[in-house]
């Protein structure tokens, strides 16, 4: 056992911790933005259903081995036999990748969290064996020409998919002239495309422990038909007479638990003076109570700046500039007055989080710095409700609005135009869809923890195995359960925490979005994860996603039905990740391997 080294392990546990909680703030709220931004699932339920699939494909079929030369990049031979410079190494690794995602994920910037650890191994790799040592090709599919490849593949490929099925389902439903009944009863045809899908996705993405990919084609075949037949089937008996008592007769005394009854709800006779069925409103954009607070002080300040610009004097250019401060200061103050309505709505609801809010209004910080005896004291004083405010912030978030943007600013009109190029169709239609999104949206997160929880586990595996050892490790390395324990409950932690910094930025703000857009969304980048993993090529399924959702949003048939700004600064961050993840390892591996000491 390597005791001198324990510095090293205490560090690269640290750094494991904070690139799991990354993982879920990052790349699994991405995954989730697009059944938050459908509103086929709230931000709660997103979190509580994103925690349990995650926690469950990890522990119960996720890897038991992680490759300890990240996809093959640097040669065994690099560590020549050294255990402590593979620990420091992986270390270096992971202290890269963390801190750059974390860096955007604090500024709402969607980068891929295997993508750039992969990229900082590759630093690492320069830095310990040279840059000759590193596979920069395509090596099989596992080096860094396959990843560049990928970046601009995966997205394409997905988008492809996405919009094909949105046509279908455009096709068959929406354009019909009455496309309710259409939607209630072709649901079983979606429930077995989406049940088939998500079951390939299981066999071949989120069973790595099972073997189910090791399986004749003949079985794989025979299970995924089979399983998508019997949820066909069931959805025929149980979920088409419920939807049809709801949403064809309109009875609003139908409730969840009744879908029990099956065929039977189809004889309950419709209710007498029903106009509409009670189904969620799915529209993006909804209004409270609040919001005419809101507009009303935005009113009164742009009120404010134009009074004030009748007592600039001076010269053109002195005008001129004073305008563009007054407008610059009332895109702040309008983002103010967003960030004060959700804090109004915190502060009357009950609970820890409305204790903490009122806590921390009732005692504000005094006057001078915040090293004055006075401040000082108020500082403990505030630091429970701080961190509970902290902890539960995002919770309380509210995706919608910070997804529609501010009105009055430039984000706001701009998804304001996008939304009006979208069609928008009704809610008892899109009531159909959402529960297929959720089948699909928890398939995609069970898979996501079976699977890319290796891609946090790995190197911490590999730091603790040499540690405790005081060997090398092998190419490949047994996983212990508690490490897969420890990873996928930290990336439930970041999901629930942190994740609203991407979910805010992603889903609404590229296209408009509805329960049947989000579920061929989903489905377009599971057939494009599946579709690469059979060519053992890395993909990012947050890039899937967001291509598959450009895709759907060119379905509306106009390129403006989509936010380009939104998606070139999501392209930009993708590029960016790679050279930057892999200098800050690289650089970082360097100096400690190199760095001059006492002998």
């Amino acid at each position: 056992m390597l005791d001198q080294y324990s510095y090293i392990f205490a560090i690269g546990t640290f750094f494991a911790l904070l690139d799991a909680f990354n993982n879920g703030a990052n790349d699994v709220a991405n995954a989730w933005a697009t059944s938050v931004s459908s509103r086929s699932v709230s931000y709660r339920q997103a979190m509580v259903l994103g925690t349990i699939f995650e926690m469950v494909g990890a522990i119960a079929v996720g890897a038991r081995t992680a490759d300890t030369i990240k996809n093959g990049i640097i040669p065994t031979s690099a560590f020549k036999g050294d255990a402590g410079v593979q620990m420091l190494a992986f270390t270096c690794a992971l202290a890269g990748a963390s801190t750059w995602v974390m860096w955007c994920t604090k500024h709402s910037a969607h980068v891929s969290s295997t993508y750039s650890l992969v990229s900082a191994v590759a630093g690492v790799g320069v830095a310990t064996a040279g840059a000759a040592n590193v596979q920069w090709g395509w090596n099989n599919g596992k080096g860094l020409g396959a990843i560049f490849a990928g970046l601009g593949m995966a997205p394409a490929i997905s988008a492809c998919f996405g919009a094909t099925i949105f046509m279908l389902i455009k096709v068959i439903v929406h354009m019909r002239r009455n496309p309710v009944p259409w939607a209630v009863y072709t649901a079983p045809f979606w429930f077995l495309v989406a049940a088939t899908i998500c079951t390939l996705s299981i066999v071949y993405k989120g069973s790595p422990s099972l073997g189910l990919n090791k399986k004749p084609a003949w079985y794989v075949a025979s299970v995924t038909m089979g399983t998508g037949a019997g949820v066909a089937f069931l959805s025929a008996i149980f979920f088409v007479p419920y939807v049809y008592a709801k949403v064809l007769n309109k009875d609003h005394s139908v409730r969840w638990y009744h879908v029990f009854q099956g065929p039977l709800l189809m004889r309950r006779p419709p209710p007498e003076g029903v106009e509409s069925a009670k189904v969620p409103d799915y529209a993006v954009v909804q209004h409270d109570e609040f919001d005419s607070e809101a507009n009303s002080s935005a009113n009164s300040l742009k009120d404010d700046i134009k009074g004030g610009d009748a007592v600039v004097t001076g010269s053109t250019d002195e005008k001129k500039l004073a305008d563009a401060e007054a407008v610059k200061a009332s895109y702040k103050e309008l983002a103010a007055a967003g960030d004060r309505k959700l804090k109004a709505k915190l502060m009357k609801s009950r609970g820890p989080m409305g204790w903490a809010m009122r806590f921390l209004r009732d005692n504000p910080m005094g006057a001078g710095e915040i090293y004055e005896f006075h401040n000082i004291r108020c500082f403990f004083k505030r630091l429970p409700a701080q961190i509970v405010a902290g902890a539960l912030y995002g919770i309380h978030y509210d995706i919608h609005a910070a997804q529609s943007g501010i009105e009055g600013t430039p984000e706001g009109a701009r998804m304001a135009r996008v939304y009006s190029r979208a069609e928008k169709y009704p809610n008892e239609v899109e009531h159909t869809y959402s529960f297929v999104q959720v089948l699909t949206a928890c398939t995609a997160s069970f898979a996501h923890g079976a699977n890319d929880i290796g891609n946090s586990v790995g190197p911490w595996a590999v730091i603790y195995s040499a540690w405790r050892t005081g060997s090398a490790a092998a190419s490949k390395q047994p996983v212990p359960i508690w490490q897969l324990a420890v990873l996928s409950a930290t990336i439930s932690v970041g999901l629930i925490t942190y994740g609203y910094n991407i979910m805010k930025v992603m889903g609404n703000k590229i296209t408009y979005h509805s329960p049947s857009r989000g579920c061929s969304m989903e489905m377009g980048a599971a057939i494009t994860v599946l579709v690469f993993s059979q060519y053992s090529l890395p993909v990012s399924t947050s890039m899937c996603i967001t291509g598959a959702t450009v895709g759907v949003g060119l379905c509306n048939g106009t390129i403006r039905a989509v936010n380009w700004q939104r998606v070139g600064l999501l392209v930009i961050s993708w590029i960016a990740t790679i050279p930057i993840a892999g200098t800050l390892a690289g650089v970082l591996m360097g100096i400690i391997l190199n760095a001059p000491h006492f002998t």
